[in-house]
């Protein structure tokens, strides 16, 4: 990740994004290989990335028992500092959930436990800050709210290292990797991944959708098919003929076809298959 920027780690649940997430901040150590914050070496300077790096895990690690005040001013305790000091980085944050300090973090609703979070891992003002789906579980208006916070910091020269199972959430990150079993499959910014998907991709729906897939499946021209929504994304070859495939599925009612332009999630579908692919 280079400095100032939003990077994401994007990948389903299993792919390995906490395991390199908890290696990278120094609460895990690795079987094997070197890994790097800072330029410092996550094995031999432990200590110092320690006070370089903030990190929000995945689940709600707070005490629940302390309140928002006391669970604020226990980690800038354990850092050295005080809320006082550090304020202009939460300010933003934390007067959100100002009116809620002598409150129980237990008692929290999700969205306020993400701000109290990120308030705890921000308060020794780091230089990188790891954020382990911090959106997971949050309604839709939280999640947004999170995300403008997450510029507001970026325009602060914090770099952020987030990762998220959501593609849609890929789109406002300044560049993303895209990982499965452990593996990198790509790392490019979400438009030129998307630019970088060669097939023809069609939205397909009708009044039996299972069928649908499984017919969808079998045609001879289909690269991959998936369940994406409320229809099914079909990738095929340039060079296909719309008709031949209206006829294909011509016993199908309400029949819907359109031409659309990929996601981020066709293109990470997409290499998964070709990376199965190459393995075989």
């Amino acid at each position: 990740a280079d400095e100032g920027e939003i990077f994401g780690l994007i990948g389903p649940d299993g792919a390995g994004k906490t395991s390199i997430f908890r290696i990278l901040v120094t609460v895990l150590l690795a079987d094997k290989g070197n890994a790097y914050v800072m330029n410092y070496d996550v094995a031999k300077d432990f200590k110092l990335i320690r006070n370089i790096v903030g990190y929000m895990p995945g689940r709600f690690s707070l005490y629940q028992d302390l309140s928002v005040e006391e669970n604020l001013n226990f980690f800038a305790t354990i850092f050295n500092t005080t809320i006082q000091e550090n304020y202009e980085t939460v300010k933003d944050i934390y007067q959100q959930i100002e009116p809620f300090k002598n409150r129980r973090a237990g008692k929290l609703s999700g969205g306020m436990k993400q701000k109290l979070a990120l308030s705890c891992a921000l308060i020794h003002k780091p230089k990188v800050l790891f954020l382990d789906e911090p959106t997971t579980g949050v309604d839709p208006v939280s999640r947004k709210e999170f995300w403008e916070i997450l510029q507001k910091l970026k325009s602060q020269g914090i770099t952020i290292v987030v990762s998220t199972p959501y593609m849609d959430e890929a789109k406002l990150c300044d560049r993303i990797a895209l990982i499965q079993n452990g593996k990198i499959l790509d790392i490019e910014t979400p438009t030129n991944i998307v630019k970088k998907f060669d097939k023809t991709i069609f939205s397909v729906k009708s009044e039996k959708m299972f069928k649908l897939l499984n017919d969808l499946r079998q045609f001879e021209k289909t690269i991959s098919c998936f369940a994406f929504g409320d229809s099914h994304h079909l990738v095929v070859e340039h060079q296909i003929n719309l008709e031949e495939l209206q006829n294909y599925l011509g016993h199908h009612k309400n029949l819907s076809i359109k031409k659309i332009e990929p996601e981020i999630e066709d293109c990470f579908m997409q290499l998964i298959q070709n990376e199965k692919l190459n393995e075989s």
